[in-house]
C-alpha cells in the first residue's frame, strides 16, 4: 500500500486525520517491507516548507514502534523450540548426504547425524523417517547442532534393561561377538556382556557357535555407574530344570526304578541326567565286583536305568544303585561250593594282613598271610601278590550269612613240617637261600615251607657284627647247621659258624698270655680299639692301652704290637695292650742297669778289703795315696748302692 507523505497540513499545527494514522498503521503492520521499496518511487512534491511539524507526534510514534518491536519479538520466538543438552527429542529426516542424514528438530538450524547410526534399519533411513535422537550439544565448537541418534537408542534401551532387571522379564538379544570370558549380546540396542559360564549349564569351551545367533536371555545383574548389565541364559534353562525337578522329586521314591543319562564320570563315581534333575551313581553301587574306576564299565551319554537308593528333598541330592537291579552274587552261590573246594581267583585288594581273591564278581575271599606258605617266617603280603594275578586257593571257611570266606594257598601241598625230622634232622647240614635279615638274625629257606634263622652270635666264630648285612645279604645262598627243631613252633635253629670246629680251642696255644703279635687297628671309640689279629681273631684294646711311648695313641689302620693280656675261651674275648710293651721294656732296662750297678759295688767291695789288708802292711809315707784310694772307693760304693734303691 502507498501513500502521500506530503500531505498538506494546516499552519495551526493540524492534527493528522483518524484515517490518515490508520493508513500509516496499515501500511507498517501489513507491508512494512513494501512500504519503504515504494517510498521512494514516490513522486516528489515540489514545497519549500513542511507544514506537518513531526516533534509534536514523536512521543506517540516512539510508543507505538516498542509495542509493534514487541510483538514481532514474539511471533520470531515462538517459530523455534527451546533445547537442552541431553533432551531426548524427535527429529524429521530432511535430507540425506553420502555420510550424513540431516535432520530437522525445529531448532534455528539442522543437525548432522552420520549414516553408520542407521546400520540397524533395514533398507538404511529415508527422506521423511521421524526419528528419536539426543542433543549431544546444541552448539558445538564450530557452532552446529550436535545430534546422535545412537545415544538416544543406548539411553533408551538402558532404561528397558533397568525396569526388566527388576520385573526379571525375559529379553530378546543377538549375540554380536566373542570378547574374553564371554560374549556381547546386543539388547535393546545396546551391548551387554554374557559370561561363558552362563551360556549352557553344561561347560561350554566353543563360543563361536552361538555368535550370530538370536537368543533368549535374563538380566541377572546391572551396574548403574557405569551402564554396564550382565545376561544370562543359563538362568532360563535352570529354571526350566527347577521346574522339572520339583515335579519329579514329587515322585519319587525309594527303590523306584529311573532311565537316566550319564553327564560326567568322576573318580569316585557317575552323575547321570534324570530327565531335568541329577542324581549320583556311586562306584560302589555300580557293580557287585571291585572296579578301579567307573570308566571301565560306563561311559560318556550312556543311557541306563538305576534305582533310587536315597533322596534329600532340602538339598536336591539323589543316589542311584545300579547294581541293585540283580541279585546278590552270594545269594546264587552255587551248592557244590563248599569247605574244601579249590577255586581260582583274582587278586583284586591287597592289605598288610593278606590278599582278598575275587572268585566270581561280587564274591571274595580272604587269603591271609599266614596261609600263604608253611614256613614260618615273616611274609608281606604287599610283596608277595600283585593286583590281577590268580592264584589257586583253597576254601578254609565259607559263612553265606555274614557273606565272608577264608581261603588259603599253602593247603594245596602237603605241611611239610609234618616229617620235618626225617628231612632236616638235629646236626644235619644243608644250603639254603637267605631271605630275611633283621638286626638280631638271618632267616634262610631250605625248602619250600621250611626254614629258620641263623641268630648274629652264630656266624662267625672269630668276628663280632653289629649286623648281620657285615656278613650276607638277602638273595645269597648260605651253608647251616641243623642245631634245634620246634616242631610245635615250627622252627628250626640254625648255625652257620658250627660248619667248622671252634678255633678257639687251638687259639688259646698260641694267643698265651704276655705273648706277642702284630695287629691292624680296625675300629676305634672312646672305650678303646678293635685289632685284627692274625688267624682271622680280633682282639680289644683298652683306651689306655693304646698309648705308645711318646706319649700319643695309635690310629686306625695303623699297625703296632700289641701284648695279649687276657684270652677268655669261654666268652670268645681278647685283651691286648701296645703300651704293656713298652713300659715292660723300659722296667727291664732298669732291671739291667740295677743289676750292672750291683754287681760293680760287689766288686769295689772286694778291692777295698784287699787295700785295707795292703795298708797294714804300708807305710805312713802311702797313707795320703791309700786315704785318696779309700775316697774314691767309697764315692763308688755310694753310687751303687744309689743305683740299687732306683
Amino acid at each position: 500500500m502507498s501513500f502521500n507523505i506530503n500531505k498538506q497540513l494546516n499552519a495551526e499545527d493540524q492534527e493528522p486525520k483518524a484515517t490518515e494514522v490508520a493508513e500509516v498503521s496499515t501500511a507498517t503492520t501489513n507491508e512494512p517491507e513494501q512500504a519503504v521499496a515504494e517510498a521512494p518511487a514516490a513522486p516528489v512534491v515540489e514545497t519549500a516548507h513542511d507544514d506537518f511539524d513531526w516533534s509534536r507526534d514523536k512521543r506517540n510514534v516512539s510508543a507505538y514502534t516498542a509495542e509493534e518491536k514487541a510483538k514481532y519479538d514474539t511471533v520470531y520466538d515462538n517459530t523455534f523450540k527451546q533445547i537442552n543438552d541431553g533432551e531426548m527429542i524427535q527429529a524429521t529426516v530432511e535430507s540425506l548426504t553420502k555420510t550424513d542424514a540431516v535432520v530437522n528438530i525445529g531448532f534455528k538450524s539442522d543437525g548432522l547425524i552420520s549414516l553408520n547410526e542407521f546400520r540397524d534399519i533395514p533398507g538404511g533411513v529415508k527422506v521423511g523417517d521421524v526419528i528419536e535422537v539426543m542433543v549431544v550439544e546444541k552448539e558445538d565448537r564450530d557452532g552446529n547442532l550436535h545430534l546422535s541418534r545412537k545415544s538416544a537408542r543406548t539411553t533408551r534401551a538402558w532404561e528397558r534393561i533397568v525396569e526388566v532387571n527388576k520385573t526379571g522379564e525375559i529379553v530378546t538379544g543377538l549375540v554380536t561377538s566373542k570378547t574374553k570370558g564371554g560374549l556381547i549380546v546386543d539388547v535393546f540396542g545396546m551391548e551387554t556382556f554374557l559370561p561363558g559360564s552362563q551360556i549352557d549349564v553344561k561347560p561350554v569351551t566353543d563360543y563361536d557357535q552361538f555368535v550370530g545367533k538370536t537368543m533368549e536371555f535374563k538380566v541377572v545383574k546391572i551396574n548403574e555407574a557405569i551402564k554396564n548389565a550382565v545376561v544370562s541364559h543359563k538362568a532360563l534353562i535352570e529354571s526350566d530344570i527347577e521346574a522339572q525337578r520339583a515335579e519329579i522329586i514329587g515322585k519319587l521314591e525309594k527303590g523306584q526304578v529311573l532311565e537316566g543319562t550319564i553327564k560326567n564320570i568322576t573318580d569316585f563315581g557317575a552323575f547321570l541326567d534324570l530327565g531335568g534333575l541329577d542324581g549320583l551313581l556311586y562306584i560302589t553301587d555300580i557293580s557287585w565286583g571291585r572296579i578301579n574306576h567307573p570308566s571301565e564299565v560306563l561311559k560318556m551319554d550312556q543311557k541306563l536305568n538305576v534305582v533310587v537308593l536315597d533322596f534329600d528333598d532340602d538339598k536336591k541330592r539323589i543316589s542311584l544303585g545300579l547294581k541293585q537291579l540283580t541279585p546278590h552274587p552270594w545269594d546264587t552261590l552255587a551248592e557244590n561250593l563248599k569247605e574244601g573246594e579249590v577255586v581260582k581267583g583274582k587278586v583284586v585288594n591287597i592289605e598288610d594282613y593278606g590278599a582278598f581273591l575275587e572268585i566270581m564278581p561280587g564274591v571274595e575271599g580272604l587269603v591271609h598271610v599266614s596261609e600263604i606258605t608253611w614256613a614260618n617266617t615273616p611274609i608281606n603280603a604287599k610283596e608277595f601278590f600283585k593286583l590281577g594275578d590268580e592264584y589257586e586257593a583253597k576254601v578254609v571257611t565259607l559263612d553265606k550269612d555274614t557273606r565272608k570266606m577264608s581261603l588259603s594257598i599253602k593247603q594245596l601241598t602237603e605241611d611239610p613240617w609234618s616229617h620235618i625230622e626225617n628231612q632236616f634232622p638235629e646236626g644235619s647240614k644243608h644250603k639254603g637261600i637267605v631271605k630275611n635279615i633283621t638286626p638280631y638274625g638271618v632267616f634262610v629257606e631250605l625248602a619250600t615251607g621250611i626254614g629258620g634263622m641263623i641268630h648274629i652270635s652264630d656266624l662267625s666264630w672269630l668276628k663280632r657284627f653289629n649286623s648281620p648285612n657285615e656278613y650276607t645279604k638277602v638273595g645269597n645262598e648260605i651253608e647251616v647247621l641243623i642245631l634245634s627243631i620246634d616242631k610245635e613252633g615250627r622252627k628250626l635253629q640254625l648255625g652257620h659258624k658250627q660248619i667248622e670246629e671252634d678255633p678257639w680251642t687251638s687259639l688259646e696255644s698260641i694267643f698265651t698270655i704276655g705273648s706277642i703279635h702284630e695287629g691292624t687297628v680296625i675300629k676305634k671309640d672312646d672305650k678303646g680299639a678293635m685289632v685284627q689279629l692274625p688267624y682271622g681273631l680280633e682282639g680289644f684294646a683298652p683306651t689306655r692301652h693304646l698309648l705308645k711311648e711318646d706319649g700319643k695313641s695309635i690310629g686306625v689302620d695303623e699297625i703296632a704290637n700289641f701284648m695279649v693280656i687276657e684270652f677268655e675261651r669261654s666268652d670268645k674275648r681278647i685283651v691286648v695292650s701296645h703300651t704293656r710293651l713298652w713300659e715292660q721294656q723300659v722296667e727291664e732296662e732298669k732291671q739291667v742297669v740295677r743289676k750292672e750297678k750291683q754287681a760293680e759295688a760287689e766288686s769295689t767291695k772286694k778291692a777295698v778289703k784287699v787295700i785295707q789288708s795292703k795298708v797294714e802292711k804300708t807305710t805312713l809315707g802311702d797313707l795320703s795315696a791309700l786315704a785318696d784310694l779309700k775316697a774314691k772307693l767309697d764315692g763308688d760304693n755310694a753310687a751303687a748302692e744309689e743305683g740299687k734303691i732306683d
